[in-house]
């Protein structure tokens, strides 16, 4: 039995989930969560298969949890689900450990394709995901501009993209101002840019925020 925790904020979507897995004989949602803090308190107390986790969470971001996540527990399998377009994070929170990324829209089938593939130890790679590697790889020396920061900066910098200032990531992140600074300037260097502004217009641009 496919023991599944499903994290997202919304109850409609977590029901959505439910109505799917619950007719089939060998899953189970053993549990769900509404916030990060939720959710990792669940998967450091209980045992679980596979995790279902949405991208956007009111306490943090997906992509905190899924580090956090993959910090705990290296080898538990998480399925991002997310109601974003393939070419705006899969690829990211591929490269960040997730196991697979699916669209909320996706049919019954391809979720429970999903989770079937990354409970037997494999990554769930979409043909939409596929050509997205295979293009990237294609070229590599002309990415887009936050296609070249690290995870560490590109975590950053979508959070500064979203108004976010130095202070406030320091403490969300654990780390020091200074050292939230000096990535800061980093990205601003390998973007070419010169201002929180510019970061922003970029991201709003790239459609990599609302």
């Amino acid at each position: 039995m496919v023991n599944i925790l499903v994290v997202d904020d919304h109850a409609v979507v977590r029901a959505g989930v439910h109505y799917i897995i619950d007719s089939l004989p060998d899953m189970r949602i053993g549990g769900e969560a509404a916030t990060a803090d939720e959710a990792i308190r669940l998967i450091r107390t209980q045992d679980w298969d596979v995790v279902l986790l949405d991208i956007a969470m009111p306490d943090k971001s997906g992509l905190e949890v899924l580090r956090q996540i993959k910090r705990e527990k290296p080898n538990l399998p998480v399925l991002i689900l997310s109601m974003h377009p393939e070419n705006r994070y899969a690829v990211h929170m591929l490269r960040s450990g997730a196991a697979g990324y699916v669209q909320k829209e996706a049919l019954a089938e391809e979720l429970v394709n999903a989770i079937n593939t990354v409970r037997s130890g494999r990554k769930y790679i979409s043909y939409g995901v596929a050509e997205l590697l295979t293009t990237q790889k294609e070229n590599e020396g002309s990415k887009a501009l936050h296609e070249t920061l690290s995870r560490r900066e590109y975590e950053i910098f979508c959070k500064l993209s979203q108004g976010e200032g130095v202070t406030k990531i320091a403490d969300t992140l654990c780390l020091s101002v200074k050292t939230v600074s000096t990535y800061r300037t980093r990205i601003l260097q390998k973007m070419n840019m010169a201002t929180n502004a510019d970061l922003i217009y970029y991201a709003i641009k790239e459609k990599l925020i609302d």
